[in-house]
């Protein structure tokens, strides 16, 4: 991976090829940015250009044979170590035996690799965390204390080091204090308070902050996945937060964010007609016939409209990014959500995706949701005339 292969970051990236110009690369680094800021991508990228053996125009050249191995993740001195878990027919697992579905994942991922999507690619469910266990460390140790096959330094990038077992942490304090020469430990964390403080102080800390809006709408763009003109771009630029994982997660389901914002508008509009239950009796028959997944998103949806509502009322209105007409209708529809009936409101909501969850009758639960909702909106309009 090159530098010119990552969104924006542009400010970091000059410090890093500083640090190689000056001569003065800290042997062990932590990378910390939040999800989908490119800490991951900035680390491969740092370490093919360190090795680079024709360095071009502040970025490794793609081509020499270093770069070509580097490009495929199989550069035989660059080493992986990232969470792992128990499975069926893995009972004591460590990153040494997961590299062929990390590298796949870093290709489908296109380097922005999150916890999510290394989960789902190990199989993870239920409430089962992935950790980097002591016996990844013992690998850490033994592996950069053999010569490196041909690079000028062996690396190794431990990707989200908060997962990182005590005994593990333990195990890599001298280690990762005095490197053995010519090696470069990096590691990407997007939890800082997660690390022990022995290991944090052992390591130079890297800062890279979420990505900009231009920059996630310049790639958006020059990537094919939105064009230029495209009505939805500027929400999904706002929405994001600077995280490209989610600005493409955004792109995908666009549609989905859209009808779940009408729907719910339409159907508070319908609870707020004076009379008018025939109408929303209908209305609630239908959201009773969607898919179950598409009930729990527009739920989940409608708890988020509450919460914005919120900080619309707490004057906090900037902190919010919603699509253009949603955050128009939050403002109109957030004086009616207040002291009397926020909070029953928002578990109404939230027990109806639970009772969803466990195969409620969903006619049933939409038409009594309906009630219930004309219910607490009259008493949020009552409050506001006294």
């Amino acid at each position: 991976m090159r530098f010119s292969e990552i969104i924006g970051q542009e400010e970091v990236k000059e410090r890093l090829r500083k640090s190689v110009a000056e001569n003065k690369v800290a042997h062990t680094q932590l990378f910390l940015g939040a999800e989908g800021s490119g800490a991951l991508p900035l680390a491969i990228a740092f370490a093919q250009y360190i090795n680079c053996k024709n360095k071009q125009n502040g970025d490794s050249c793609g081509t020499c044979p270093s770069c070509i191995k580097y490009q495929s993740y199989v550069h035989p001195d660059l080493h992986f170590i990232f969470p792992t878990v128990t499975s069926e027919g893995i009972k004591e697992p460590k990153s040494d035996l997961y590299q062929d579905i990390w590298r796949e994942n870093i290709i489908e991922q296109n380097g922005y690799v999150s916890q999510d999507s290394w989960n789902k690619k190990l199989g993870v469910s239920g409430n089962k965390q992935g950790i980097i266990y002591s016996r990844d460390a013992s690998d850490i140790i033994k592996t950069l204390n053999v010569k490196s096959y041909e690079a000028e330094y062996k690396v190794v990038i431990i990707y989200l080091a908060e997962k990182l077992h005590l005994s593990a942490s333990n195990k890599l304090l001298k280690t990762l204090e005095e490197p053995p020469e010519k090696s470069l430990i990096i590691m990407v964390s997007e939890r800082y308070e997660l690390i022990i403080p022995t290991v944090r102080s052992r390591a130079q800390l890297l800062k890279i902050p979420p990505l900009k809006d231009r920059d996630i709408r310049d790639a958006l763009v020059s990537k094919d996945i939105l064009p230029a003109g495209d009505d939805a771009l500027p929400n999904i630029v706002a929405l994001a937060h600077g995280n490209w994982n989610k600005a493409l997660q955004l792109a995908a389901n666009i549609e989905e964010e859209q009808y779940n914002f009408k729907t719910f508008r339409d159907w508070t509009r319908l609870c707020f007609k004076p009379g008018n239950f025939t109408g929303l009796i209908t209305f609630s028959k239908e959201l009773a016939r969607l898919p179950k997944n598409r009930q729990k998103n527009l739920l989940v949806f409608g708890m988020q409209v509450l919460h914005n509502s919120m900080l619309v009322n707490a004057a906090l209105k900037d902190k919010i990014r919603t699509l253009k007409d949603e955050s128009d209708y939050i403002e109109k529809f957030a004086p009616f959500i207040n002291d009397s009936n926020r909070d029953d409101f928002y578990r109404l909501l939230n027990d109806a995706v639970y009772h969803l969850e466990r195969n409620v009758n969903a006619n049933i639960m939409f038409i009594e949701l309906s009630i219930q909702m004309v219910i607490l909106l009259n008493r949020g309009k009552k409050a506001l005339k006294q």
